[in-house]
């Protein structure tokens, strides 16, 4: 385990390589200020937009009572023609019109715990510990050329790169009403650090030498070996937890924890640090069925306060997770970025650790990690206890299932002309339907790094085209042949949802940047974002993601309201990663269930195509 893991600590750090700030800084500056801004969309577009995805999810009458309200919201001259001109002024003076709203409605204001609610896991394939002479084959630090990253593309337009500068090196801060990101990359002396977590102790690791070069993976391997051999013994109070608490209460508890100097330097180097690596203890026993389930529990929450939570700095942006047995993921903290630049760089780390060292290491004496101290009072005492009651309840309530559909990957669909994405999609839409009986709100993360500073929007996936064909699939009046026009049809038309949210013209962010500039200007909040239909849109049931990765690997993230799914799927070419959560606080919903009815439908749509070869529509 101690091999993996310095094998993975070694990778990352030639990101922030202190010598190479400099030239990061002003190659990043320039790359960045050619991208486009994100758009403010046409009022008119949105609104109609707006409209027809409301359709598939509310009843006719809520349907037409927003009509009418969104007539009125875009007279000439009123309410929404306001708004949109004082968005509109925002975006001249602002680099991205929505990315500060956006980072405080969707994560600083949050106040429910990071974990489960807001910071997703992901789960690797298991390691094989064994043989821990193999950080002796080695490794050579990794630097991109020129010292600076590689500029991702997407249909061929450069993507922003600016997420990568925000998850190594930073943290969140809780607070009163709202939490902050501190950022400790760009400062005149930058970390040289990564904090280490065994048996719920903290420890600084250096892993620069002073001169600024890296130590190599055979000197950390001997550096974490210190660690580990100087905290075998379980501390009783697992500080770490309070980081799982509810958002109020947890700034409540930072600053009593603070008010001592010696807890104030050991939180502050836990976030300065790079980032944290977890050496975890052994899950207990499962069956081999349910092992990545109870994997992908650990990855997202650490299993209690009895297992590894405690071995956690939940505020940490990015958390390296590597257990005894071999189970190893990682947890970030949302606020940074959104997945996909999470596992670009986890697929960097994975081939990274495949390569041979050509490093030798020089045979010096390195310093034992500093040890972080904590000083528990009473006072620090009960809110440890506290905070692992509630994470009890919270884990108890969690309903996880990972699983790896193996009968195809993405080459089934790409073989058939259709986007894999929108047909996983479509076969969720008709998993849910088949269960519920009606289409629900549907959200699919959409990036939209091709614009400065840009971070997401919503795909809505259950449309018009969804609903007929999910209506029609069991439908036996309806002949194959149609099914198949009507599948095409609603694939289709969720690839042409997913083109316009990527060129920043979906409706969702553009509607909430109209509501809080509604809240700005201090006008009446309009009738439209009081409407139960506005209600239903946002209450998504379904909150899924695509997180495409090289390594086979699987994100998870817990769903976003109580009665509703959190899923995500990783394509690979001949199979497909998938996990689904659910809470089991609400009776209508399980996450085994929906996994089982995802697996049917996408066997179903596959029969359906193959028995109609695809003739020219």
């Amino acid at each position: 385990m101690l091999a993996f893991a310095a094998r993975t600590v070694v990778k990352p750090l030639g990101l922030l390589k202190p010598s190479s700030l400099m030239k990061v800084s002003s190659r990043f500056k320039a790359h960045q200020d050619s991208l486009p801004r994100l758009p403010v969309p046409p009022l008119q577009q949105t609104l109609d937009h707006y409209l027809k995805a409301l359709q598939p999810i509310v009843s006719e009458e809520e349907w037409t009572q927003t009509k009418q309200l969104v007539e009125e919201f875009q007279t000439a001259g009123g309410v929404g023609e306001r708004l949109q001109k004082g968005l509109e002024r925002r975006a001249r003076k602002m680099e991205n019109w929505l990315s500060d709203w956006w980072l405080k409605t969707a994560y600083l204001q949050y106040r429910q715990p990071l974990v489960i609610c807001s910071s997703p896991g992901v789960m690797l394939p298991k390691q094989d510990f064994v043989d821990r002479q193999v950080t002796k084959v080695g490794a050579e630090l990794w630097t991109f050329p020129g010292e600076t990253l590689p500029v991702e593309y997407l249909g061929g337009k450069p993507l922003c790169m600016n997420q990568y500068y925000q998850i190594l090196s930073s943290c969140r801060v809780p607070g009163p009403k709202q939490d902050l990101v501190t950022k400790f990359s760009r400062t005149k002396k930058p970390p040289m650090h990564i904090t280490v977590v065994h048996n719920y102790q903290f420890f600084e690791l250096d892993v620069y030498h002073s001169d600024g070069t890296p130590l190599t993976s055979d000197q950390i391997f001997t550096q974490l070996e210190k660690v580990w051999n100087s905290s075998l013994q379980t501390n009783k109070e697992p500080v770490g937890i309070l980081t799982s608490n509810h958002r109020n209460s947890w700034a409540k508890a930072y600053s009593t924890l603070i008010k001592d100097k010696v807890n104030r330097e050991s939180v502050h180097s836990i976030q300065r640090s790079i980032f944290t690596v977890c050496l975890d203890a052994p899950m207990p026993r499962v069956s081999e069925d349910t092992y990545r389930s109870q994997v992908a529990g650990q990855m997202l929450h650490g299993g209690g306060s009895k297992l590894n939570s405690g071995n956690r700095w939940f505020d940490k942006t990015l958390q390296f997770i590597v257990a005894e047995d071999g189970a190893c993921g990682l947890i970030y903290e949302h606020a940074a970025a959104e997945g996909p630049p999470i596992v670009s760089l986890l697929d960097h780390v994975i081939e990274f650790t495949k390569r041979p060292e050509l490093v030798r290491s020089p045979m010096v004496p390195l310093p034992m990690p500093k040890k972080l101290r904590f000083n528990i009072t009473p006072e620090i005492k009960s809110d440890i206890e506290k905070a692992k009651q509630n994470l009890s309840i919270m884990i108890q309530d969690l309903d996880i299932t990972v699983m790896v559909f193996h009968h195809f990957g993405k080459d089934f669909p790409k073989s058939e002309k259709l986007s894999p994405d929108a047909f996983i999609q479509m076969a969720l839409q008709l998993a849910y339907y088949r269960i519920y009986g009606q289409a629900c709100a549907t959200y699919e993360s959409a990036s939209l790094r091709m614009f400065h500073l840009g971070r997401t929007d919503t795909i809505r996936s259950a449309s018009m085209d969804s609903l007929t064909f999910v209506k029609a699939m069991d439908d036996p009046s309806v002949t194959e042949h149609k099914k198949v026009e009507l599948l095409r049809k609603a694939v289709q038309a969720h690839r042409a949802y997913t083109d316009r949210a990527i060129r920043g013209e979906a409706f969702d962010r553009h509607l909430l940047g109209l509501k809080l500039q509604a809240i700005e200007d201090l006008v009446s909040m309009p009738d439209i974002f009081m409407d139960t239909s506005y209600a239903i849109a946002m209450h998504f049931n379904l909150s899924t993601s695509q997180v495409p990765a090289k390594t086979d690997c699987v994100m998870f993230f817990g769903p976003v309201v109580p009665d509703g799914y959190g899923v995500c799927y990783n394509p690979m070419e001949t199979h497909i990663n998938f996990s689904v959560s659910a809470y089991n606080s609400c009776a209508e919903t399980n996450a085994v269930h929906l996994a089982h009815y995802l697996e049917k439908a996408l066997l179903d749509m596959r029969a359906l195509l193959q028995s109609h070869p695809r003739a020219k529509l």
